[in-house]
Protein backbone atom coordinates (compact mmCIF):
# COMPACT_ATOMS: atom_id res chain seq x y z
CA UNK A 1 0.00 0.00 0.00
CA UNK A 2 1.62 3.07 -1.03
CA UNK A 3 0.82 6.20 1.12
CA UNK A 4 2.05 10.05 1.48
CA UNK A 5 2.77 10.99 4.68
CA UNK A 6 2.33 15.13 6.10
CA UNK A 7 4.47 16.69 7.94
CA UNK A 8 2.47 16.82 11.28
CA UNK A 9 3.07 13.13 11.67
CA UNK A 10 7.17 13.37 11.17
CA UNK A 11 6.69 16.15 13.72
CA UNK A 12 4.76 14.40 15.67
CA UNK A 13 7.33 11.88 16.03
CA UNK A 14 10.38 13.36 15.82
CA UNK A 15 8.59 16.23 18.66
CA UNK A 16 7.44 13.29 20.63
CA UNK A 17 4.40 14.93 20.82
CA UNK A 18 1.77 14.21 22.79
CA UNK A 19 -1.15 12.14 22.61
CA UNK A 20 0.20 11.66 18.81
CA UNK A 21 3.70 10.38 18.69
CA UNK A 22 2.27 6.77 19.43
CA UNK A 23 0.53 6.12 16.38
CA UNK A 24 2.24 8.44 14.31
CA UNK A 25 5.27 6.03 15.45
CA UNK A 26 3.50 3.17 14.79
CA UNK A 27 3.13 4.38 10.87
CA UNK A 28 6.92 5.46 10.58
CA UNK A 29 7.35 1.72 11.89
CA UNK A 30 5.11 -0.08 8.91
CA UNK A 31 7.54 2.04 6.28
CA UNK A 32 10.80 0.59 8.07
CA UNK A 33 9.74 -2.52 7.98
CA UNK A 34 8.97 -2.15 4.56
CA UNK A 35 4.36 -3.30 5.38
CA UNK A 36 3.64 0.07 3.72
CA UNK A 37 5.51 1.91 1.03
CA UNK A 38 6.07 5.75 2.33
CA UNK A 39 6.99 8.58 1.51
CA UNK A 40 7.06 12.59 1.84
CA UNK A 41 7.70 15.40 -0.12
CA UNK A 42 10.55 17.48 -0.60
CA UNK A 43 9.12 20.38 0.39
CA UNK A 44 7.85 18.14 3.69
CA UNK A 45 11.77 17.51 3.81
CA UNK A 46 13.19 21.27 4.40
CA UNK A 47 10.45 22.04 6.31
CA UNK A 48 11.08 19.61 9.34
CA UNK A 49 14.66 20.45 8.30
CA UNK A 50 14.10 24.22 9.46
CA UNK A 51 12.06 23.18 12.41
CA UNK A 52 14.60 20.70 13.70
CA UNK A 53 17.16 23.74 13.62
CA UNK A 54 14.97 25.72 15.47
CA UNK A 55 15.14 23.49 18.14
CA UNK A 56 17.76 21.43 18.16
CA UNK A 57 21.37 23.29 18.35
CA UNK A 58 23.52 20.31 16.78
CA UNK A 59 23.68 20.48 13.32
CA UNK A 60 25.15 17.03 13.54
CA UNK A 61 22.14 15.83 15.53
CA UNK A 62 19.85 17.33 12.88
CA UNK A 63 21.57 15.72 9.90
CA UNK A 64 21.30 12.15 11.80
CA UNK A 65 17.58 12.44 12.30
CA UNK A 66 16.76 13.55 8.91
CA UNK A 67 19.09 10.89 7.11
CA UNK A 68 17.57 8.67 9.77
CA UNK A 69 14.15 9.69 8.13
CA UNK A 70 15.26 9.30 4.73
CA UNK A 71 16.24 5.51 5.15
CA UNK A 72 12.38 5.07 6.19
CA UNK A 73 10.96 7.64 4.03
CA UNK A 74 10.86 7.84 0.04
CA UNK A 75 10.86 11.17 -0.98
CA UNK A 76 8.87 12.81 -3.87
CA UNK A 77 9.86 15.51 -5.79
CA UNK A 78 7.98 18.68 -6.10
CA UNK A 79 7.31 19.67 -9.69
CA UNK A 80 6.97 22.66 -11.44
CA UNK A 81 3.59 21.36 -12.81
CA UNK A 82 2.44 19.86 -9.02
CA UNK A 83 2.80 23.70 -8.09
CA UNK A 84 0.74 25.02 -11.16
CA UNK A 85 -2.08 22.08 -10.75
CA UNK A 86 -2.13 22.55 -6.92
CA UNK A 87 -4.32 26.01 -7.77
CA UNK A 88 -6.86 24.04 -9.75
CA UNK A 89 -7.92 21.74 -6.45
CA UNK A 90 -10.68 22.37 -4.06
CA UNK A 91 -8.09 22.36 -1.36
CA UNK A 92 -8.23 25.98 1.07
CA UNK A 93 -4.50 25.80 1.78
CA UNK A 94 -2.07 26.01 -0.99
CA UNK A 95 0.38 23.66 1.16
CA UNK A 96 -2.28 20.82 1.63
CA UNK A 97 -3.28 21.02 -2.24
CA UNK A 98 0.11 20.79 -3.09
CA UNK A 99 0.27 17.66 -1.16
CA UNK A 100 -2.63 16.20 -2.68
CA UNK A 101 -1.88 17.12 -6.43
CA UNK A 102 1.61 14.92 -5.61
CA UNK A 103 -0.29 12.23 -3.76
CA UNK A 104 -2.32 12.08 -7.12
CA UNK A 105 0.19 12.50 -9.26
CA UNK A 106 2.23 9.23 -7.27
CA UNK A 107 -0.75 7.54 -7.27
CA UNK A 108 -0.81 7.10 -2.89
CA UNK A 109 -3.69 5.63 -1.73
CA UNK A 110 -4.19 7.63 1.42
CA UNK A 111 -2.56 10.72 2.64
CA UNK A 112 -1.80 10.02 5.91
CA UNK A 113 -2.44 13.21 8.45
CA UNK A 114 -3.90 14.55 11.76
CA UNK A 115 -5.60 17.72 9.81
CA UNK A 116 -8.06 15.14 7.63
CA UNK A 117 -10.51 18.05 7.99
CA UNK A 118 -8.21 20.22 5.66
CA UNK A 119 -8.62 17.58 2.99
CA UNK A 120 -12.34 17.19 2.54
CA UNK A 121 -12.68 17.93 -1.22
CA UNK A 122 -8.90 15.68 -1.88
CA UNK A 123 -9.42 13.01 -4.87
CA UNK A 124 -6.80 11.26 -2.30
CA UNK A 125 -8.16 10.31 0.57
CA UNK A 126 -6.86 11.72 3.69
CA UNK A 127 -7.04 9.44 7.11
CA UNK A 128 -5.44 10.08 10.76
CA UNK A 129 -2.46 7.88 11.75
CA UNK A 130 -4.69 6.05 14.15
CA UNK A 131 -7.58 5.26 12.12
CA UNK A 132 -5.22 4.19 9.41
CA UNK A 133 -3.94 1.29 11.97
CA UNK A 134 -7.37 0.69 12.93
CA UNK A 135 -8.41 0.43 9.55
CA UNK A 136 -5.31 -2.25 7.99
CA UNK A 137 -3.65 -3.23 10.82
CA UNK A 138 -6.29 -3.27 13.39
CA UNK A 139 -4.40 -1.72 15.89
Amino acid sequence: MKVLIDTNVVLDVLGKREPFVEHSTAILMLAGSQKISASITANTVTDIYYLLRKHISSKEAVKEAMLGLMDVLDVVDVTRNDYIKAFDLLIADYEDALLVHCAKRTKAEYIITRNTKDFVNSPVEAIAPEDFLIRFFNE
